[in-house]
């Protein structure tokens, strides 16, 4: 298989089971929140921002490293050199992860009390200090399994710890019904510690299957200062980042109640953003998260060999199509966001914040299409310091804006630093390969996309099925939306002839493998609309 059909396939297969976990996930939130209420998510938010930072601590940058460093070797054709990669980098895991994992356990009664202000946390901290380690071990190999190009053993353990995750919760959230915020904060914790020691284990297996006596590799001179070059710069930025980003999710709910809010409704407004609008903002990056994951080892090797019109050809590729994707998906979400938010979650705040926010997503996906590939192309320092000043203005837009304009005053912060941190992240990616990329393009993109939403407007007001009916009418919107904006794409010249051929063959694969109860409903509502409109 070519080189080029090999990130295709991995990108359809991660991209597959993205979505698919965040379908599980979604429907797993609104079930959750209905269970905790928006005020028990806000909580719930605040412990996972103390998570990301303790779990940032535990890998360090070692996924990443792994993946490069991989990558590096086996590009050179050391195969030794790749094995004896792994192994060191399971060592660096395992003492930051088990040094995370002291800190968070003896340091919960003061990040509870003190950073957090709420005692409820300290006993979710605690539980949540069990993941670090195995978290940190998992990262290794699954950047591992990307380097050598084989995702779908990872994909299917994270499959498989979704769903161990999920259970876990739902059956010990049913024995603990009626304990308060705190019992149920934990029990939610402790499902993911048992998804995560699950998956550790599985990765652990898979590998061992797959590199037998690998304990037996002699040493490689000089891997631990490469390693360490890759993984330090990274460390230090996520470090100051997620810091940063922990203290600004903090300052949230204390700017909204030094503006006049309660505790309570401070919590159910930072849970309404962070736990219910942002979610459904990026369901869709699933296709653009994992191809920015799996371009890093391509554009490693083609740097390797000195392939410039290679790595030009990926860059510029990879920002047109994240460009169309995520325009489509804008659309869609400016033009259905009210009656998603209230389809999902019953609340008209929700839906009203979607459709608001939708102009950010081509923003926030190309920024994480971007960031990936300047990591892979050796620019993680670059990377480091925009990440780094870009979580100190959200801080200091946080300190400033909140007290005084409350939730506008943070939806105001959100769009700005991600136009920031993304103005930034390109121009260094100009300044390091060559960008072909067309502005009228960009143009005809936005117009086929808002034509599309229109012209599905009139259609579904024609036909008689509004989408806030049912899920199914407004599933059938939103596929008919995106279908009309591929189409529009085409005619309008945006998309080349394999990029083309490859949107007829998706469309076509979707129609022939439709589920029968998609394919009814469409029909069914079709019946009903034209026996309405006769």
């Amino acid at each position: 298989m070519s080189r080029a059909k090999t990130i295709i396939v991995n990108t359809m297969l991660l991209t597959a089971v993205s979505l698919l976990m965040r379908s599980v996930g979604m429907v797993f939130q609104v079930w959750l929140t209905r269970k905790i209420g928006a005020a028990g998510i806000g909580l719930f938010q605040l412990i996972m921002s103390v998570s990301m930072l303790a779990a940032t601590f535990a890998i360090s940058g070692i996924r990443f490293a792994a993946t490069r460093l991989v990558s590096m070797e086996l590009g050179a054709g050391n195969e030794s050199g790749a094995r004896a990669a792994v192994k060191r980098c399971l060592a660096y895991a395992f003492c930051f992860g088990t040094a995370a994992s002291l800190f968070l356990w003896f340091g919960a009664p003061v990040v509870g009390g003190v950073w957090i202000g709420d005692g409820r946390t300290v006993l979710s901290l605690r539980v949540l200090s069990l993941s670090l380690t195995p978290y940190a071990l998992s990262a290794v190999f699954a950047g591992y399994f990307t380097a050598v190009r084989r995702v779908v053993k990872s994909a299917a353990v994270s499959v498989a710890e979704q769903l161990i995750r999920i259970l876990a919760i739902v059956i010990a959230l049913g024995a603990s019904a009626g304990r308060g915020l705190e019992i149920s904060c934990a029990v939610v914790v402790a499902g993911g510690v048992a998804g995560e020691m699950s998956a550790f284990l599985m990765l652990a297996a898979l590998y061992l299957l797959e590199k037998r006596g690998w304990w037996a590799v002699a040493a490689e001179r000089g891997l631990t200062r490469r390693m360490l070059g890759i993984a330090a710069p990274l460390a230090l930025s996520a470090y100051a980042r997620s810091a940063l980003s922990t203290l600004q999710h903090l300052l949230v709910p204390r700017g909204f109640k030094k503006a006049g809010a309660s505790a309570e409704k401070a919590l159910a407004d930072y849970g309404t953003v962070h736990g219910m609008v942002f979610p459904i903002l990026m369901f869709p990056s699933a296709l653009f998260y994992s191809f920015a994951e799996l371009v890093v080892p391509e554009l490693t090797d083609a740097q390797v060999r000195g392939d410039k019109e290679r790595i030009s050809e990926l860059v510029s590729r990879s920002l047109r199509l994240c460009l169309f994707f995520s325009v489509g998906f804008m659309a869609c979400m400016w033009g259905f966001g009210n009656e998603l938010g209230s389809a999902v979650y019953g609340s008209g705040d929700t839906g009203r914040y979607l459709a608001g926010l939708a102009w950010l997503m081509p923003i926030m996906y190309l920024d994480s299409v971007t960031d990936g590939m300047l990591r892979g192309l050796g620019q993680q320092m670059y990377c480091m310091a925009y990440n780094i000043l870009d979580s100190a203005v959200s801080v200091t837009l946080v300190y400033l804006l909140l007290p005084r304009f409350a939730l506008a005053g943070y939806v105001f912060m959100i769009a700005f630093t991600e136009i920031f941190n993304f103005a930034l992240s390109l121009n260094r990616l100009r300044r390091v390969t060559v960008i072909r990329f067309s502005a009228g393009r960009a143009l005809k993109s936005l117009l086929a996309a808002f034509g599309a939403v229109n012209f599905t407007r009139l259609a579904a007001a024609f036909l008689r099925f509004p989408a806030s009916r049912t899920a199914a009418a407004l599933a059938m919107n939103i596929s008919l939306c995106f279908a009309i904006y591929a189409a529009l794409l085409m005619l309008l010249g945006c998309l080349d002839a394999s990029e083309t051929a490859g949107v007829k063959n998706f469309f076509a694969g979707i129609v022939k493998r439709a589920p029968a109860w998609y394919t009814d409903a469409v029909k069914n509502h079709l019946k009903i609309g034209g026996r309405k409109n006769v």
